[in-house]
């Protein structure tokens, strides 16, 4: 499936010429004004959108708020589109949060290259979950669903049940989760460490977990 482009713009050459350009690549729909940008929002999020500043009606400025403020669209890349010059002018959408400004007239060959750039960019930085089995985190929501429920778990029991499903079915020596979890407050050998791994079992077995924790005598621990 092609990436989807909204791009917003009031000239219909430019329109035009983003159809032209970038629907061999693209999944690219075009919108006069803000009104059409925001029906099409409701249905469909992109994956990057071409933004023009000088727009009858609502302004880019105005429309780049409203989309970096909504939890549903604020990571979709923007790139501003303006026949502004004026370095204020970038700095204002920079600072609003476009992900990057590209000035009219521009080259279609930079334009194909700054789009695709920002579409590497923003999958580069998609976070997957960290999964094994029926254990799920979420280092964004810092959370922890074990068997479709969610668990509460201390900073250190989150880091410790983090670095064994790391290493799934592979033993982890307590020198490494020591190191790992408590850094230099660890001093000398303690019962600390299997303390914890002794809550996180009893709250991965209370969600019914298909998973366990279990002790490598003499070495560490590993989930299975």
């Amino acid at each position: 499936m092609k990436p989807i482009i909204f791009a917003v713009e009031d000239e219909a050459s430019i329109r035009e010429l983003y159809t032209y350009t970038l629907e061999n690549d693209f999944d690219v729909q075009c919108f006069e004004n803000a009104q059409g940008l925001y029906s099409a929002l409701k249905s469909h999020n992109p994956d990057l959108v071409l933004l023009d500043i000088m727009l009858s009606g609502e302004d880019g400025f105005s429309i780049l708020k409203k989309l970096k403020s909504d939890d549903r669209l604020c990571s979709i890349p923007v790139i501003m589109v303006s026949a502004k010059g004026e370095e204020i002018s970038k700095v204002k959408g920079l600072n609003l949060g476009a992900d990057d400004y590209i000035a009219k007239p521009f080259g279609v060959l930079e334009l194909v290259a700054r789009v695709k750039a920002n579409l590497r960019k923003t999958k580069k930085e998609e976070k997957k979950d960290l999964v094994f089995k029926d254990i799920i985190i979420d280092d964004d929501k810092h959370s922890i669903t074990v068997n479709n429920k969610t668990i509460q778990t201390t900073l250190k029991e989150y880091k410790l049940l983090k670095l064994l499903c790391q290493s799934a079915e592979k033993v982890v020596d307590r020198e490494n989760l020591f190191s790992t979890v408590w850094g230099c407050d660890y001093i000398g050998e303690t019962r600390t460490l299997d303390i914890h791994i002794k809550e996180l079992r009893k709250k991965i077995s209370e969600a019914e977990s298909i998973c366990e924790i279990s002790t490598v005598r003499g070495v560490g621990y590993m989930i299975k």
